[in-house]
């Protein structure tokens, strides 16, 4: 009698959702439109930061956002709409900015900026805080909060909980800072030139810069957005940077035969970064219409809001609970020495 035996089934390929990217990237759309609307009635918190809260909340509270139908929409609001967010608020800023804030300031600029990035690598080893939540956090407070942890992250591609527990510390301190800065200045007896390069050195996000300098008086207001968009232009080395190093350590980890210089170019200078700077040097040029700015930045923070949300929506909050509270003590105390250095150094340069 023979016996039939059944051949091994060949390998499926797995099931790619029907409509690709569109199911997921509709649901991050849709948390980011509530995000923005309650970052209007809230700024001081904005909208980004709402929407990697919904998001994450969105995920714990109903299961089903979870299947893997969602995950290509939450991949591509991670990644290619984050990339586009940073190209479309490079048209925000201005090149002649640098010049206008004139070369008194920019010591204080540079001298926060060491601080905040050195800090972060001597305080993330000593606390235990290390690979990229320590970076996230540093370039966070040391240049421009959420923007600065969105262009990093469309480098280094950290896990969401890194993310996450950045862009929660940028929060927790830009709140305390639109709070304390103001009456603290007062009592300094800050003017408002010095409140405004304090405020503008030392406060994470750019919304709560102008929260914060603009309660303190206008002439404080105007500067410290000034100096704060100054600030945003050092993301271009920065990021270069953190790219170049990224290649080098994967340029490592391929083989004793890889090198840096045999990885595409696009790979050490992202191309998302050469957009930013293009999208600069046009407003510079006056190309850039200055009644479209009010719409760009929307729509760049619109962008930034619905990657954030497809991070927060992929993200799982037990992740979070496992780092603990030691990034929330880096963030402090980062932000206490960025803050300290900055009256410092306003006083040597008699800036103060």
């Amino acid at each position: 009698m023979t016996t039939i035996r059944n051949a091994p089934a060949a390998p499926q390929a797995p099931v790619r959702p029907r409509h690709g990217a569109v199911p997921g990237l509709l649901v991050t759309v849709a948390a980011a439109a509530v995000a923005t609307g309650l970052g209007s009635l809230v700024p001081i918190v904005g909208g980004p930061v709402f929407g990697i809260l919904l998001g994450a909340l969105a995920a714990a509270v109903v299961p089903g956002l979870r299947d893997e139908r969602w995950a290509p929409g939450y991949a591509v609001a991670s990644k290619p709409v984050l990339q586009a967010s940073i190209v479309v608020l490079g048209t925000g800023l201005s090149l002649r900015q640098v010049l206008e804030v004139g070369g008194g300031s920019l010591p204080v600029m540079l001298g926060t900026l060491a601080v905040a990035l050195g800090g972060a690598w001597l305080l993330g080893r000593w606390l235990g805080v290390r690979g990229d939540t320590q970076t996230l956090i540093g370039v966070g407070t040391g240049i421009c909060g959420a923007s600065a942890i969105a262009a990093t992250t469309a480098v280094l591609k950290p896990k969401q909980a890194d993310v996450a527990y950045a862009l929660g510390t940028i929060f927790a301190f830009n709140i305390a800072a639109v709070l304390l800065f103001p009456p603290l200045g007062h009592l300094l007896g800050l003017s408002p030139h010095a409140f405004g390069l304090w405020a503008g050195t030392a406060i994470n996000d750019t919304s709560s810069v102008v929260a914060a300098s603009f309660a303190y008086g206008e002439d404080a207001g105007s500067y410290g957005l000034v100096v704060k968009l100054t600030r945003t232009l050092t993301l271009i080395p920065i990021v270069i940077v953190l790219a170049v190093l990224k290649s080098r350590r994967e340029a490592r980890q391929a083989g004793p035969g890889a090198t840096v210089a045999a990885m595409p170019w696009r790979r050490i200078v992202p191309l998302f970064l050469l957009g930013f700077v293009a999208a600069a040097a046009l407003n510079s040029l006056g190309v850039i219409p200055g009644s479209w700015h009010p719409a760009l930045t929307a729509l760049g923070t619109f962008l930034i809001t619905t990657a954030l949300a497809g991070i927060g929506l992929s993200l799982r909050l037990g992740d979070l609970r496992r780092a603990g509270a030691r990034p929330l003590l880096l963030g402090g105390l980062l932000w206490i020495a960025v803050a300290a250095t900055s009256l410092g150094l306003q006083s040597l340069t008699g800036t103060l």
